[in-house]
Order: structure tokens, then sequence, then C-alpha cells
């Protein structure tokens, strides 16, 4: 393991994490895990930056953490990628600092490579593309294809949803037919739930580290004896 992803993992602790913990960060429904999957059966995160209520970054990247491992752990057992959906509505260059989007890149490249599917950027304003300019060096180029600017009402972007989500379970934000929406506590009850899930999750990943460490040293140590 890489000393930078020890320190890390110290840092955050993603596997002490509870609801009870972030929940402030959640009151306002910034990132979430969504009700319907992508036609893969992918994991959606939901993420609304126009709706963010806190400015401490610690807590901000807490809570990215563990909404990063909920969906991880909600992945289907034939993907190991999911999905980002990010509204802009009500969103402007003031409500993330350049820190946060460069600490949200390192965590998200650093600790969760690979994690990522694809982006949906939905309706970004027109400045968004200089905010994008500007956080895209910070992007390795296989993240950088991953993004799909999205447009309501734009042929091209109509097809390109219809192609990644079945729109009958779409939210209405996003130009589905869903009327459903984001109810704080109706997910913290999820959340709660998973948390008592995550722990027994953690615990097999644990074990399933402890065994192949375990192998690696007997085989080291047969081979020492043979030698």
């Amino acid at each position: 393991m890489l000393k930078g992803t020890i320190k890390w993992r110290e840092m955050y602790k993603p596997e002490k994490i509870k609801w009870e913990d972030i929940d402030k960060e959640a009151e306002t429904g910034k990132v979430y895990r969504a009700g319907f999957c992508d036609r893969d059966g992918r994991t959606v995160l939901v993420m609304r930056p126009g709706v963010q209520n806190t400015n401490q970054l610690d807590g901000q990247i807490k809570y990215l953490v563990y909404c990063m491992e909920n969906a991880i752990m909600n992945l289907p057992a034939d993907q190991e990628q999911m999905v980002w959906l990010v509204d802009f509505e009500g969103w402007n260059l003031s409500m993330i600092p350049l820190m946060t989007a460069k600490e949200t890149a390192n965590v998200l490249q650093n600790h969760y490579p690979e994690r990522l599917a694809y982006a949906i950027l939905y309706n970004p304003p027109k400045i968004f593309e200089t905010f994008f300019n500007v956080v895209k060096p910070f992007l390795d180029p296989k993240t950088q294809k991953k993004v799909k600017f999205v447009y309501p009402k734009e042929e091209e972007s109509d097809k390109l949803m219809e192609s990644c989500f079945d729109m009958d379970k779409m939210e209405s934000a996003f130009g589905g037919r869903s009327a459903s929406k984001f109810d704080k506590d109706e997910y913290g009850k999820m959340m709660r739930q998973d948390d008592q899930k995550m722990a027994q999750f953690w615990q097999s990943a644990s074990t399933a580290n402890g065994n192949r460490e375990d192998s690696t040293h007997h085989a080291a140590s047969s081979t020492a004896g043979t030698a």
C-alpha cells in the first residue's frame, strides 16, 4: 500500500464514517445515491453543487468519501464502476473554491482510480466552461474523456440520456419522467441500514486482505526454506 494512501486513510478513516458523522452535510441533497441505476446496472451518484450548505473542506471531503464508499458497496457483482449525474441548477463559481476542486480531484483520482464509468454534467452554465478549463489540468486524460456535457431539449443530449438511463425512472430535474425527489429523512433511514452492511463489508474486506497476506508470507517462507 502506498504511503500517501495510508496517510489518507488515517485522515478520513472511511471504514469508520457513519451517517451521524456527516448528516449535516447531507441536508440539502448535494450528493446522494440515486434510487435508480444506469442501463448497465451501475450505481448513480447525484451531485448538486448549487445547494452547497457548508464551508469546511474536511467535512465536505469526508461526506464525499462516505458517498463514494456507499456507492461502491451497492455496485452489483458484475460492475466495478459508478456514474455521476451532476445538476448545475443554482450553481455559480463562488460555490466551489479552487482548493476544494483540487482536493476533490485528488481524492477521486488517487484513491478511487477507475471507479468512474462516466460523468454527466447536466445543463452547466457557460461560465462553467472557464471553471472546467481551470480544473482540467488536475484530471488525468482518461477521466477527461469520461465527462459528458448534456443540455435539456438538445437532440444529441436527449439521445445520450436515453441510451444511458431509463427515463421513466429518471428525476424530472434531469429531463426524466419520475416525480421522485431527495428526502433527507427517508435517505437517512436507508443510510443507517447501509452503515450496518458497511461494517460487514469492511470486515469481509479486512479478512480477505489478511488471508492474502498470510498466503504471501507462507509462500515466501516456503521458498526460503527450500533455498
